[in-house]
């Protein structure tokens, strides 16, 4: 079958009408929504009311953002100048907060809860929802392709590498790769360059 591309433009374009009658319509229920957004055809966008939004965020294709209703307090805050790919799941139980200059690749999966799987006598289908600790993504880190977020916090211009699973917490200044994701370089301030653990 033969592929059909458009020009960018017209991509763009479409991009573009499509985000801004969604923003029409919708982002009224948000707890803030920011100047310049773009959203583009997000597949999932649940509490709201709990979501706030900066200025100059991108959202691409398919993405989800969602808060549990678990929680009367839960939060999830997306900061300023943050792009997020295509096919983004981020789920919130108590607090997921983005800061601001984030680059989040596509299909990253962020959640700061998991299905309770330890009652062998109910499908973790209908298993309840088990609170785990609030993430953070610091401000200017880079979350590369398929990367997985959950329960722990990612400090500020962080480097995850792609197809890595993050379960403990990253400081700033750090490259992580693989599952569980593992520290391999760290920013010297000493030396002013980027050294391997």
């Amino acid at each position: 079958m033969k592929q059909i591309l458009r020009p960018a433009s017209v991509t763009n374009w479409s991009e573009r009408i499509h985000g801004f009658i969604w923003q029409l319509f919708f982002s009224s229920g948000f707890k803030r929504f920011g100047k310049n957004i773009r959203f583009v055809a997000p597949d999932i966008i649940k509490g709201e009311q709990a979501i706030s939004i900066g200025n100059n965020v991108y959202m691409g294709r398919r993405g989800w953002l969602q808060v549990l209703d678990h929680n009367a307090d839960a939060y999830m805050n997306i900061g300023d100048d943050t792009y997020i790919g295509r096919h983004v799941h981020i789920v919130c139980h108590d607090a997921i907060d983005i800061e601001a200059e984030v680059l989040i690749a596509d299909k990253v999966y962020i959640s700061d809860n998991s299905h309770d799987y330890r009652d062998i006598n109910l499908s973790i289908r209908f298993a309840p929802v088990k609170p785990l600790k609030p993430v953070s993504i610091g401000r200017g880190s880079w979350l590369g392709e398929n990367v997985c977020v959950i329960g722990a916090s990612v400090g500020k211009h962080s480097v995850i590498g792609s197809n890595s699973v993050v379960l403990n917490d990253i400081p700033n200044y750090c490259i992580a790769v693989v599952t569980p994701a593992k520290i391999v370089k760290r920013y010297s301030e000493s030396s002013g360059k980027w050294e391997s653990c």
